[in-house]
């Protein structure tokens, strides 16, 4: 059976390519520059930006994989998201396929950040998460009106190895191997969990190949060590052998590096999620399939490695 993945090219693209091999030999890659995860992926380029191109991107698969991630900022989420998900989801009603989306936690209320689960209310204290809301209320409404079978698979934020565009990997990771300060916001002393990347793409595709796992929303296996984000930025010094040396970035510097560097505009309103616990759920998927995310220790020296091939 044919399985798709729409994005295929990032931090979970890659690694769900090479997970979904354990099911089907059949795996479409699809992006603007699609490159060959496994000897016998399909590629099949295309530009979100015609969005016409994307029936023919899903016709003739089973299960249909949106890891797409298009560039932070809210601007564009507004403009690209509603648009390009109505679309995903017509084709996959036009070609029965299954739907699994790759999700995140932004249309979670501020309320629900130091213990998020599946249950968590919907009340996105950004405009992001507004973004979020809308588009997963969308898939939700089809599976509901019996048009649509599809889940939503959830991670908390990001590490791991090939994923340097993650706030540990910019903001801890890369400034140590380049010999300066980790940067910090928020509050350190908060705790925060983050979704290992291999363990989110293997838990993607177990979900996906799991037809009693549809019509639900799970949150993919994430640390459950209530790691703050200062003993995070200690775990990577101890695998450099280095001072864990930091620097406090306030919100106001956020705002006056924004003039100079655009991304960083984004940051401000998502805050929220820095200044107190973050605590992602993920015991749903643990119960069910019976295993648990990676160690953070073995987590950050893999990513490391994969960043500075020659340590």
């Amino acid at each position: 059976m044919k399985q798709t993945i729409l994005g295929s090219g990032g931090a979970i693209g890659i690694p769900l390519a090479r997970e979904l091999k354990k099911y089907t030999s059949e795996i479409r890659l699809v992006s603007r520059n699609p490159k060959k995860v496994n000897d016998t992926d399909e590629l099949y380029p295309l530009d979100v930006n015609d969005l016409s191109q994307l029936s023919g991107a899903i016709e003739g698969s089973e299960v249909v994989y949106v890891t797409i991630g298009f560039e932070y900022n809210l601007k564009i989420w507004q403009e690209k998201w509603p648009p390009f998900m109505k679309a995903v989801i017509e084709a996959c009603q036009t070609h029965g396929a299954k739907l699994v989306f790759f999700d995140n936690v932004y249309m979670y209320a501020k309320s629900a950040i130091p213990h998020m689960t599946e249950e968590s209310p919907i009340q996105p204290p950004s405009r992001k998460g507004a973004v979020r809301q809308e588009i997963a209320e969308m898939i939700t409404s089809a599976v509901e009106q019996k048009k649509l079978t599809a889940l939503i698979a959830r991670a908390a934020d990001f590490y791991g190895p090939d994923n340097k565009n993650s706030a540990l990997g910019q903001m801890v990771a890369t400034n140590f191997l380049v010999g300066k300060k980790a940067q910090t916001f928020g509050n350190p002393d908060k705790i925060h969990t983050y979704t290992y990347t291999p363990d989110a793409a293997n838990a993607t595709a177990l979900l996906g190949n799991t037809p009693e796992a549809y019509n639900q929303v799970w949150h993919l296996p994430t640390t459950k060590e209530n790691i703050t984000g200062k003993q995070w930025i200690d775990l990577f010094a101890a695998e450099l052998g280095i001072e864990p040396k930091i620097q406090h970035v306030p919100n106001w510097l956020l705002k006056l590096l924004g003039l100079f560097i655009p991304v960083m505009k984004e940051f401000p309103e998502m805050m929220y999620q820095y200044d107190q616990d973050y605590v992602f759920d993920s015991s749903k998927f643990e119960k069910k399939f019976g295993w648990s995310a990676t160690p953070p220790p073995d987590g950050v020296k893999a990513m490391l490695a994969s960043m500075n091939p020659g340590r």
